[in-house]
C-alpha cells in the first residue's frame, strides 16, 4: 500500500486537495497580495530556482515579504531589517506558503515532503543529504512539524530523509495535523538571532 500511495495515489491526491485548497483560499490569496503589492512597490510576488525531484530545477512561486533596502555600498540589509510588518505576519501565519498551491498543481511540489532548499546547496550535500530530492519537494514536512527553522540544519536533515524512508498515508496526515497545530502556535517561523534560518554551510562528513 506504502508503495502505491508513494509512486502513483500521492500526486493525485496532491492535485485534488490543492486545487480544493487553491479554489477555497482564492479570497485570501487576493487580499495578501494586494497588500504586499502596497507594502512591496508593486511586487507582491518573486520566482526563485529550487531544485525538486531528483535535483531537477524549478522556479518556486513565493511572496516577497522582504523590501529591497540596501547600504551605501548597494548591499541588501540584513534580513530582519528588511523584512516588513505585513511580511512578518504574513510569515508568522504560514499565509506565505498559499502561492506554492500553484507549484503543487504543476506538478513541481508536493503538500508534504522535504522543504525545497536554495540551489546553492546542492553541492554541499554529503550523500545521505542528498536523499532528501529522492521525493517531490512539499509545503510542509517533517522536519517543519518538528522544529521548522528552529532546529539545526543537520537535525533538518535527518528528518527530511527519515521521510523519504516512511512516506505513508498515516504519515501524511499526521503531519498535515501538526502542521496545523503549528500555524496556529506560530512556532519554529526563525532561528535564534535571524529572519528565518543561517545559510547551510555544508557538512560532508
Amino acid at each position: 500500500m506504502n508503495w502505491l500511495y508513494r509512486n502513483y495515489l500521492k500526486r493525485l491526491v496532491d492535485f485534488i486537495l490543492s486545487l480544493t485548497a487553491f479554489i477555497v483560499l482564492l479570497p485570501v490569496f487576493l487580499v495578501v497580495t494586494g497588500l504586499l503589492y502596497m507594502a512591496n512597490q508593486g511586487k507582491p510576488f518573486f520566482l526563485q530556482p529550487r531544485p525538486g525531484k531528483d535535483g531537477k530545477i524549478f522556479r518556486v512561486i513565493k511572496y516577497k515579504t522582504m523590501n529591497d533596502q540596501q547600504d551605501a555600498q548597494g548591499n541588501l540589509l540584513p534580513d530582519e531589517v528588511r523584512l516588513t510588518p505585513v511580511g512578518k505576519f504574513v510569515r508568522k501565519t504560514s499565509l506565505d506558503e498559499v502561492p506554492q498551491l500553484l507549484n503543487v498543481i504543476k506538478g513541481d511540489m508536493s503538500l508534504i515532503g522535504p522543504r525545497p532548499l536554495l540551489v546553492e546547496y546542492l553541492p554541499l550535500y554529503n550523500e545521505v543529504q542528498q536523499r532528501r530530492h529522492e521525493v517531490r519537494p512539499g509545503i510542509t514536512g517533517w522536519a517543519q512539524v518538528n522544529g521548522r527553522n528552529a532546529i539545526s540544519w543537520d537535525q533538518k536533515f535527518k528528518y527530511d530523509v527519515w521521510y523519504v524512508d516512511n512516506i505513508s498515508p498515516m504519515l501524511d496526515i499526521k503531519i498535515i495535523f501538526l502542521t496545523i497545530l503549528k500555524i496556529f502556535k506560530s512556532e519554529g517561523i526563525s532561528a535564534e538571532g535571524v529572519a528565518t534560518m543561517p545559510k547551510f554551510q555544508g557538512n560532508k562528513s
